[in-house]
């Protein structure tokens, strides 16, 4: 066979214009041109593509199998150019990015988005799991880039690079006895059971002697939720899903939090190319809160 992309580009357009004209026109070929192309392509494929009626042409149906099986063949030659340029830039051929599954994901899915707009070719893969689960990937060279919540020093192994922040709160279920209060002190917290953050060994403030421990946020809010105590939660924890209609933010002018940083890693030595720069960037950037004002 001796059709040529051209050739299908021709026929695709003559298809969706329903003459050959006017697709001449669309793609500034003579009329005539055209013609004899979609004739050289019915010959050498074997098979009629369009009944034809004075100017006007319709796909036979062998013809509209064709179609699909030509717009595929087409895409997968714009992808085949754009993933040539993108070597050819020196752009990254594959990534992968671990990601805290606790980190808000609509700031994700816009970057995730943005991304796919930017470098259309990469050959992007994402993983998600808990601030250790996303060291491990990185270090296991599972990941060239980690986003996780700051829990405490990394090892030596690891570069670090500070990107963003969320906002903490205390919060408590609808129900809990806390809840009924305005404003609550320390006191008050440490008389009642708090659950805590921890991972490998790395724990949050704690206020009370009773405390129960968890590695996941999403874990520790619907124990909240559940009305087994209190916990300082990131701003989107509390926001994500039915959190707000099951959660009380708590309001303590004794307890200062700061908002809990969001960091990048990496290996140590590793150079980060134009589309892990632009990443870093990005995430900066739309995991920047339009309102650090507290959840009514």
């Amino acid at each position: 066979m001796e059709w040529t992309l051209e050739r299908l580009n021709q026929f695709v357009a003559v298809a969706e214009c329903g003459s050959m004209t006017q697709a001449a026109r669309r793609l500034g070929r003579a009329q005539s041109a055209v013609s004899m192309a979609m004739g050289l392509l019915e010959a050498d494929l074997g098979v009629a593509l369009f009944s034809r009626a004075g100017r006007s042409v319709q796909l036979t149906p062998a013809g509209s199998v064709m179609l699909l099986e030509a717009r595929a063949l087409l895409h997968q030659a714009q992808a085949l150019e754009l993933r040539a340029r993108a070597l050819a830039a020196g752009q990254t051929a594959t990534l992968c990015m671990a990601l805290d599954e606790a980190l808000p994901y609509p700031p994700i899915a816009r970057l995730l988005r943005e991304l796919a707009q930017h470098y259309p070719a990469l050959e992007l893969t994402v993983l998600n799991g808990t601030a250790a689960e996303v060291a491990l990937a990185v270090q296991s060279q599972r990941a060239q880039l980690g986003f996780q919540f700051d829990r405490g020093v990394v090892g030596g192994q690891f570069a670090q690079c500070a990107v963003a922040s969320v906002p903490q709160m205390v919060c408590v279920a609808h129900d809990h006895p806390l809840a009924r209060q305005s404003r609550v002190s320390r006191q008050a917290l440490a008389a009642q059971r708090q659950l805590v953050m921890c991972i490998e060994g790395v724990e949050e403030l704690m206020l009370s002697p009773r405390v129960w421990r968890s590695d996941s946020f999403y874990v520790l809010a619907d124990m909240v939720a559940d009305g087994l105590g209190w916990a300082i939660l990131p701003r989107n924890i509390i926001e994500y899903g039915e959190g707000l209609s099951r959660l009380s933010v708590l309001q303590c002018t004794e307890l200062l939090l700061p908002p809990l940083a969001v960091r990048m890693l990496t290996l140590q030595g590793a150079v980060l190319d134009a589309t892990a720069q632009w990443i870093q960037q990005r995430m900066a950037e739309v995991l920047m809160p339009e309102d650090q004002g507290l959840v009514p």
